[in-house]
């Protein structure tokens, strides 16, 4: 059987699977119909569990990044009521993230082959065999061991594989593009609601603008239909009463047709075949939620699958994808219509948009919101039979593993680091003896790092997943049985 995971479509979800693989050793081939990248930046918002997860991996590069200059729920402001700064989202293009992860994916041997195109496929127990079309010359195929469609809201993997896409249609129907002026300009239209829709016009640079205007209560038109900038001008006047100046002063790019469509997928594997980010989900683009929950879809798949390839994957192991990444793109899909309901018609639901605006200045609810968005909230179950009750409801239980500093023989280690492997790791906060099985065992798997207890992390014995969440956390330490149970379950049986 092949040890090669064809991967359709190059964005940062695709590409970071790319680098999940990479990491154990396992080779991929991502397929990108674009050529080239294209410089446009669809999404412009990093959430704080994202740039957790690419500093676990040693990609933190965004720290002189700044914040997004605002952060709202359905357009109500959160961001001047949030105690914990470093919660609030960075302004960073998504090209930015691209390119570090397309760098990173070359180190670690991916086969990036742009202007090429995943046309099809047939699987069987043994494998995939994938059709791809070049821009020039003959279509060609590919055996491998697993598909992975990671190529957006209109996912051809997704429908070939037979996945259903329930949800609702489209009721608002908007456009957006990037405009260059060379216009002595200082132009600043925060999201703006208004009775017919919402307008916004943010710098992104100098000379540089995002434009957005959306109007509710109508259906989109269809993406065969080529959008105008007149027509852009045609629904900005109608939205904000005037037109936009820079409309007709600069270049418009990217011009592109945007709704608030939600669907999910009701499975995100068939067989061999995987399915993550906008392939899984789509919603209105708002709160910045698409990109960051696809990134994270491909932390969780991309040590599944090597796993599985690398031959010591659990049973069911790869069944835990989507038992683990449908819940939360479910809160997804659940949370973007939240806020849509927010902001339309405005004369019905202003009282409402009043009320939430004083709960937002609480700080439970503030607090309890930012988790949503970010990502912070996400906890997968992790049961295992028999486990004592101390354990079971320990709260770093399917927890990530917050990146605070430990102290070890060699010098502190900030937890992110001891993830840059892509490895379990096994952390033993104390003096208690280390589990004679582990040699035994999963070695080959599993680092073991021995450091100082800590306040911040309230258990002695905590094994943590290559993708930072919590498999065991004991508060005293020797509770091997059930160790080894989290093990097993995660891990596979021991190699000797």
């Amino acid at each position: 059987m092949s040890r090669t995971v064809v991967i359709a479509g190059g964005g940062p979800v695709g590409l970071m699977l790319a680098c999940e693989l990479g990491l154990a050793g396992v080779q991929s081939t991502v397929i990108e119909r674009f050529a080239e990248p294209s410089g446009y930046s669809r999404s412009l918002t990093m959430h704080a569990r994202t740039r957790e997860v690419l500093e676990q991996r040693g990609m933190n590069q965004f720290s002189d990044f700044p914040p997004v200059f605002t952060y709202n729920f359905g357009l109500i402001e959160l961001q001047d009521y949030v105690d914990d700064v470093s919660l609030l989202p960075l302004f960073v293009p998504q090209r930015e993230i691209e390119r570090l992860l397309e760098k990173r994916a070359i180190e670690l041997g991916a086969d990036i082959r742009r202007g090429q195109e995943v046309t099809g496929f047939e699987q069987d127990e043994d494998g995939v065999r994938v059709t791809v079309r070049p821009a020039q010359g003959s279509a060609y195929q590919i055996d491998c061991a697993y598909l992975a469609g990671c190529d957006g809201g209109s996912s051809l993997v997704r429908k070939q594989a037979g996945i259903a896409f329930p949800g609702t249609e489209s009721t608002a129907d908007g456009l957006t593009a990037d405009v260059l002026t060379s216009e002595d300009e200082d132009l600043l239209i925060p999201p703006t609601l208004c009775q017919a829709g919402m307008y916004a016009a943010i710098p992104l640079r100098p000379g540089t603008y995002r434009v957005s205007v959306i109007e509710f209560g109508v259906p989109k038109t269809s993406k065969a239909v080529q959008p105008t900038v007149a027509e852009f001008q045609s629904r900005f006047r109608k939205c904000a009463g005037r037109d936009l100046s820079i409309l007709a002063t600069g270049e418009v790019r990217y011009l592109s047709r945007v709704g608030n469509a939600t669907r999910l997928a009701d499975r995100y594997r068939a067989g061999r075949v995987f399915i993550a980010g906008d392939a899984c989900h789509v919603h209105l683009p708002i709160s910045g939620q698409g990109l960051n929950t696809g990134v994270q879809d491909a932390l969780n798949l991309g040590w599944k699958l090597a796993a599985d390839i690398n031959g010591w994957a659990p049973a069911g192991l790869l069944d835990t994808y989507h038992s683990e990444r449908y819940p939360v793109g479910q809160r997804l899909c659940w949370s973007t219509r939240a806020q849509d309901g927010l902001l339309y018609p405005v004369d019905q639901v202003t009282p409402l948009r009043e009320l939430f605006a004083e709960l937002v200045r609480m700080e439970a609810v503030t607090g309890y919101l930012m988790n949503l968005l970010s990502g912070l909230s996400v906890r997968y179950a992790m049961d295992y039979p028999g486990q004592p009750s101390e354990l079971a409801e320990h709260p770093l239980l399917g927890d990530r593993l917050p990146h605070v500093v430990l102290s070890t023989a060699t010098g502190d280690l900030k937890v992110s680091e001891t993830l840059q492997t892509g490895r379990a790791v096994l952390l033993l906060l104390g003096d208690h003896p280390a589990p004679d099985f582990l040699d035994a065992g999963w070695r080959d798997r599993v680092d073991v790092l021995r450091a100082a207890p800590t306040d911040e992390i309230n258990a002695r014995t905590v094994l943590v997943r290559p993708d930072g969440y919590v498999a065991h956390a004991d508060p005293v330490g020797g509770r091997d049985e059930t160790l080894r149970q989290a093990l097993r379950t995660w891990f596979g049986e021991p190699s000797r």
